[in-house]
């Protein structure tokens, strides 16, 4: 492809370069949330006491909304492309701790009372951190259906790396960047990838800044050696505004990696959080404080569930199933029963005379439409309410919330060499496969995504795993 062809190509789709719209609406979702958490704030407190204060006042509280979104344009939350999910929450939490920290403080300077407001300001903050992510992930999801919803970017490289980097660009909703073009010198044979032009000539950076006002380019040029990369930097890339250098580090995937100078060398420093005592004992108390919470709250629920196994089959309610959890030791992991008490017999035969059923339970230890599931089975493995006796497990130290998913025996040889790094934690009730694509993933798929999530554990990681359970619940999205 030509510069003139992808002239003709970008102008028809592309008319704005800057990150002004999302920052403008990212701000008026922010607005909306903080609203929302104020009126859930005075809510409950109105609930407690209706004579207090008038569920209706927190709108005279609308001066106040500046300082939120001051405060989340120094979290650097505008305009939040490319900000990890993790991170994006913690900086979330931060912000809205340090307003409503102000809003209270500056209220008791005032009135020298810690008063019913106060209270609700305080629930507030409670509600916030998720109300503003769910408003954030609607306003990204209305974007992306929009050509309003990415910043442009130049892509260079057009080799396996570059193009994963494309893949993801287009795949994901919350990166905010478009892949628009990919400049490389090679592969010549082809003029696009997935859509994307492809002009074969990495010098010409600076004309596309000249005609289009690109600024961001992307560099993903591994096969490049020292000297060609830095030519390539030097005459090409700094052109752009903003450039990113990505590295071929398949196996470090470390959203805290850091940059340290050892006198002139730039080193990545990088550590394994899991395996510090301290961060042990924090996210085995979240464990413990978040099951016996919401145990308590869902325990209506399990009670109509259990009832609804026993009347629609018989049998006991609950399902032990030997897994491997922390360094392969084994241990029951338990399920509402969702398959009929002679399953293991019939899947044997089911195996034995289906060919087509076999290969599906061999890439995956599932099966789509497994007969042995009864009718309150479907519904509960589609809701993976299932799932939810787990909670046992976890108090029992055998499982965490979140973690790579428990495995059988069988599944061992298909992590391979993996095996012993990733269950060298907790398995997890929820995990960042799961609510990444479920059942929908191969096991490449899961070491890639337990890899990313030992690498990178945080207690905003497990939060934030947390969040999207709860919409993959309620999509049932890859749930069987």
């Amino acid at each position: 492809m030509t510069l003139a062809d992808f002239q003709r190509w970008y102008q028809l789709r592309y008319h704005r370069t800057s990150s002004a719209f999302i920052r403008g609406a990212l701000i008026l979702s922010d607005l909306l949330g903080v609203m929302l958490s104020f009126g859930a704030g005075f809510f409950w407190v109105n609930l407690y006491d209706m004579g207090i204060i008038n569920f209706k006042s927190f709108v005279t509280y609308w001066p106040y909304l500046p300082v939120f979104i001051l405060i989340f344009q120094l979290s650097n939350l505008y305009p939040g492309v490319s900000l990890a999910p993790a991170e994006e929450l913690r900086h979330i939490f931060i912000a809205s701790l340090m307003a409503h920290g102000g809003i209270i403080l500056s209220r008791y300077i005032e009135d020298q009372e810690f008063d019913a407001i106060s209270v609700a300001f305080i629930i507030s903050f409670v509600f916030s951190t998720f109300i503003l992510l769910f408003c954030r992930s609607m306003m990204h999801t209305m974007l992306r259906k929009t050509t309003l919803g990415g910043i442009p970017a130049v892509i260079y490289g057009g080799g396996s790396l570059g193009r994963s980097i494309v893949d993801r660009l287009l795949q994901s909703k919350r990166l905010g960047y478009v892949p628009v073009l990919i400049l490389d010198d090679g592969h010549e044979e082809e003029n696009c990838y997935r859509h994307i032009p492809i002009i074969h000539d990495t010098r010409i950076g600076p004309e596309i800044v000249r005609r289009f006002n690109i600024k961001m380019a992307i560099v993903a040029m591994s096969e490049l050696d020292q000297k060609a990369l830095r030519k390539l930097l030097n005459y090409s890339v700094a052109a752009f505004r903003y450039n990113v250098l990505i590295p071929d580090f398949f196996n470090i995937t470390n959203i805290w990696m850091s940059i340290r100078d050892f006198d002139g060398i730039l080193g990545f420093v990088t550590s394994n959080r899991l395996k510090m005592p301290w961060n042990w004992a924090i996210k085995r108390f979240m464990d413990i404080g978040i099951v016996i919470i919401g145990g308590m709250l869902l325990l209506p629920l399990f009670l109509v569930i259990a009832l609804l196994i026993k009347i629609n089959s018989p049998g006991p309610v609950l399902y032990g199933h030997t897994r491997l959890g922390l360094q392969g030791v084994p241990f029951k992991a338990y399920k509402f029963r969702s398959m009929v008490m002679d399953a293991d017999q019939r899947l044997q035969a089911l195996l034995a005379s289906n060919v087509k059923m076999q290969e599906e339970w061999e890439a995956s230890h599932k099966l789509k439409h497994d007969p042995r599931v009864t009718g309150i089975g479907k519904f509960l493995r589609r809701t993976s309410l299932d799932e939810f006796p787990q909670l046992i497990n976890i108090l029992k130290g055998e499982m965490s919330l979140v973690g790579p998913r428990p495995v059988v025996q069988d599944e061992v040889k298909k992590y391979g060499e993996d095996f012993d790094r990733i269950f060298s934690v907790k398995p997890g009730l929820s995990g960042l496969w799961q609510v990444s694509g479920r059942s929908d993933t191969d096991y490449a798929e899961r070491v890639a995504f337990d890899t990313y999530y030992l690498q990178s554990w945080s207690v905003w990681l497990d939060l934030w795993v947390l969040y999207k359970t709860l919409g993959a619940v309620i999509r049932g999205k890859g749930a069987y």
